[in-house]
């Protein structure tokens, strides 16, 4: 990186001009981590144009997983600017709140004359946003360019990722140099990644996990990262067979999935697969809770202990399992290096006792900045310098075990609070239940109703009666839900989420 008077954010060691080592794979391509620093610099250069800094500009862009991604994301970066990654599968509304929040000036598309476009293209027009192909930004410096590119401090602001916003409409999450540092650095230790490595990117690419957790750290630790638009899973069970990945981390639906998809292979087929994950160094759950059944069907099938870890857009990762030991399921681990995380009752006051639940807080250089333009909801979201993330867990032999989410996943009924994800986790073990989500409906009598959204196996019925009489030898009866709702489909965000608001409604 350019010097500077004062200190520097270190950016991606392996970016170097003569790094041959093969950074991103799609398909048949590959790109070297030389060719990608050239095409970053020279992207950035042509961000600049005359300019020496892009001082924090909002540069939005709206790509899949590919090489004109990464060529966006550490572009902006490199120049300056303050990257704002879309989501690909967003509706039109949710694009202009994303845009109009973040006070977006250039969204970079791959191809700017796509008819797919054409709505975004109005409401870049509506917004006065100039939407620009990556190619005309390219071309307008050449790959011999040697624009002199600014020093980036660790306190400038980096990243604008949009919270789900499941609960609320979602807010703009300002991260700095220094708090991405820290999240990648982290990780790298946590996990032991290593320059070897490979891994499948498959998630979206508006969202933490997929930024940081995989291609950020592949990037930074020198390893390959194996691009995929959308989850092809033909495609990448390919390359598990042939043993082409040392890493996997997915969300619990697409675990799910994939054991569906393995069960009803051959035998010879399903091996193959399985002995392809077996020979991984590591596989990852995260972004929603991992049901102990799954953890158990995942072990049984691969012979892989699922790392589980707990992380937000606000945090990036600030819990997990270990790498070395052992490996709980239904636990998020414990705090990751240089992040301190306490529990915390209502009053404010630090819970000492293992088994009493409180909110998780967390503090270290991982976690935000504030949220964009929205001094309100910063100043509401911290507590004398913790982090208040708002998810309810409980502390066990220094293992955290997370309740859910206090404003949807804690259910007070009858007296009692109740965790949400604790009593789905028990339903999934139903034979006749494929998924399910409960929530607490309000209640004259129990001030808040137990209820239990399901989606049944192909070809069962299920009554509340039934139900009932399953769950009395299984739980406490205060737990069992009072109402049973059979849906053909939970919603969900790109993140596999369910989005129990909209269950509400139901």
């Amino acid at each position: 990186m350019t010097t500077s008077t004062g200190a520097t954010a270190e950016f991606f060691p392996t970016l170097t001009p003569t790094n041959d080592r093969i950074a991103l794979q799609s398909g048949d391509q590959t790109w070297t981590y030389a060719a990608l620093h050239q095409r970053v610099n020279q992207l950035a250069s042509g961000l600049l144009a005359a300019r020496a800094d892009l001082q924090e500009e909002r540069v939005a862009f709206f790509m899949p997983a590919s090489l004109d991604y990464v060529t966006t994301l550490l572009g902006v970066w490199r120049a300056g600017g303050i990257a704002v990654p879309l989501n690909v599968a967003a509706a039109i509304p949710e694009l202009d709140h994303a845009l109009s929040c973040a006070g977006v000036t250039r969204l970079l598309v791959s191809n700017a004359d796509d008819p797919a476009l054409t709505d975004l293209k109005a409401l870049c027009q509506l917004l006065q946003i100039q939407l620009i192909s990556l190619a005309e930004v390219l071309n307008s410096v050449g790959e011999s360019a040697t624009t002199k590119l600014p020093a980036l401090t660790p306190e400038r602001r980096a990243m604008i990722l949009f919270t789900s916003g499941t609960t609320n409409k979602p807010k703009g999450v300002v991260s700095t140099h220094k708090n991405i540092r820290a999240q990648i650095t982290t990780l790298l230790k946590a996990w032991a990644w290593q320059p070897d490595d490979a891994i499948p990117l498959f998630l979206p690419l508006h969202h933490i996990h997929g930024i940081i957790n995989v291609l950020c750290c592949g990037l930074w630790m020198g390893a390959r990262v194996s691009l995929f638009a959308k989850f092809d899973m033909e495609a990448i069970l390919d390359q598990v067979a042939a043993r082409k990945y040392t890493v996997f981390m997915a969300v619990p639906t697409i675990y799910v999935k994939l054991i569906q998809h393995l069960e009803s292979l051959d035998d010879t087929r399903r091996h193959a697969f399985c002995a392809g994950f077996r020979a991984m160094r590591l596989n990852i759950s995260g972004s929603a809770a991992c049901p102990v059944k799954l953890y158990q069907q995942w072990q049984a099938l691969t012979g892989q202990t699922l790392l589980e870890r707990y992380g937000m857009t606000e945090i990036g990762m600030g819990l997990s399992n270990p790498y070395h030991g052992e490996r709980r399921a239904g636990a998020v681990g414990i705090p990751l290096p240089g992040v301190d995380a306490k529990l915390f009752d209502d009053n404010g006051d630090i819970i000492a006792e293992a088994g009493t639940p409180g909110e998780i807080r967390i503090r270290g250089d991982n976690v935000f900045l504030e949220y964009w333009n929205n001094p309100s909801a910063t100043a509401e979201s911290f507590v004398d310098g913790w982090f208040r993330t708002g998810d309810v867990a409980v502390r066990e032999d220094g293992y955290y075990r997370i309740m859910g989410r206090s404003s949807v996943d804690i259910i007070k009924s009858g007296g009692y609070k109740l965790s949400a994800l604790e009593i789905e986790g028990t339903l999934l073990d139903h034979e006749k239940i494929s998924e399910c989500a409960v929530i607490g409906i309000e209640d004259e009598t129990w001030g808040e109703a137990v209820t239990a959204f399901v989606v049944l196996k192909p070809g069962q019925e299920l009554t509340k009666p039934e139900l009932k009489s399953w769950c009395e030898s299984r739980m406490s009866p205060y737990k069992i839900p009072k109402q049973l709702r059979l849906v053909a489909a939970l919603p969900r965000n790109a993140m596999g989420k369910v989005m129990k608001p909209e269950l509400r409604k139901i």
